[in-house]
């Protein structure tokens, strides 16, 4: 399944993601802290999508109540919550 989220409250302007069988298969942002985000994209992928969501959930960036990898975490929430409704 491949994710086109958009991030509200931060930086980057689109999150691409492309999950199978619940492991994130690569990351793409837009936008943002472009290292930072490569970066975080890396570590992710190959990972459980539930796993990276409960690492990732609540960090904050700059006293804003988001972050970019926070956004990444409600994008896969998001997808997880999708799957289940069928």
């Amino acid at each position: 399944m491949v994710i086109d989220y958009r991030p509200q409250g931060v930086c980057s302007r689109r999150m691409i993601v492309d999950v199978e069988d619940g492991v994130i298969r690569s990351v793409q942002v837009l936008g943002g802290c472009d290292g930072n985000l490569q970066a975080v994209s890396r570590l992710v992928e190959g990972r459980r999508a539930e796993d990276v969501i409960g690492q990732l959930s609540g960090i904050r960036c700059c006293g804003k109540p988001t972050s970019c990898p926070d956004q990444l975490a409600r994008a896969l929430r998001q997808m997880l919550e999708q799957e289940k409704q069928g």
